[in-house]
Order: C-alpha cells, then sequence, then structure tokens
C-alpha cells in the first residue's frame, strides 16, 4: 500500500507543492556529526487536491516545526519539493538491497489549520 501511495509523488518528482498532514509525534535520530536529533513524524500527507500521496514522513524539527508548537493530533499546511532517495541497504554479502523511494523535501510556509467538519445533515420537520 505505501508504495502504491507514494507512486503518486513520483509523478511530482521535482515540483513544489503544498500539502497538509497531521502531526503524529517526535522521534529521534542520529545526525552527521553522531548528536541525536528531534524529528517529525507526519501522517496522513495529502496533496492540495486532497489526494493521499503518503502514510507517514519523517521530517527533521526545523524552526518552522517549532515555531508551530505541534501537539498530536494538529493539522500541518506547508509547501514541499518532491525529491527521491535510496531506502535499504547493502547486505554484508555486498548485495545491494536499496530501492529509489520519494519523499518530500524543504518544508517551508508551514502553518496549523483548523479540520475540515462535514456540515451536520439537515432534517426537514414532518
Amino acid at each position: 500500500m505505501c508504495y502504491l501511495i507514494r507512486s503518486t509523488l513520483a509523478v511530482k518528482f521535482g515540483c513544489r507543492e503544498k500539502f497538509s498532514a497531521t502531526f503524529r509525534r517526535f522521534g529521534t535520530k542520529l545526525g552527521y556529526n553522531g548528536g541525536v536529533e528531534t524529528t517529525v513524524l507526519l501522517v496522513e500527507i495529502k496533496d492540495s487536491q486532497g489526494n493521499l500521496v503518503a502514510g507517514h514522513l519523517w521530517f527533521n524539527y526545523t524552526k518552522g516545526f517549532q515555531n508551530l508548537s505541534l501537539k498530536e493530533g494538529d493539522i500541518v499546511q506547508f509547501e514541499a519539493r518532491v525529491s527521491d532517495y535510496l531506502k535499504g541497504y547493502i547486505s554484508d554479502e555486498c548485495v545491494d538491497e536499496r530501492t529509489v523511494d520519494y519523499r518530500l523535501s524543504y518544508p517551508t510556509r508551514l502553518k496549523k489549520i483548523e479540520p475540515t467538519i462535514p456540515a451536520p445533515a439537515l432534517t426537514l420537520p414532518t
């Protein structure tokens, strides 16, 4: 399922577009210099037309994210460029297990938005 969804990102490779996603949680990763860096997990990433483009993506905890004071469930809108990367590893037997996958890079213009709540159905008096 994840590959089918992210394949929609492949079509947009190199383009900068507007996206929205739900904040799930913070995480950590080892940084380039060996230090620990904070990351942000966004889920249900959708393009500007509301089409699901990724089930989840991890981002670095940049100043743009820090300024939002995120809580679980917050909806975040942002612009980002679609790029590719090699996912996987080279095994001990020197077998290349990597595949190309797609991500959103350089998120900017981040802001929290209110979730769209469908209007309640009107009932007519009988």
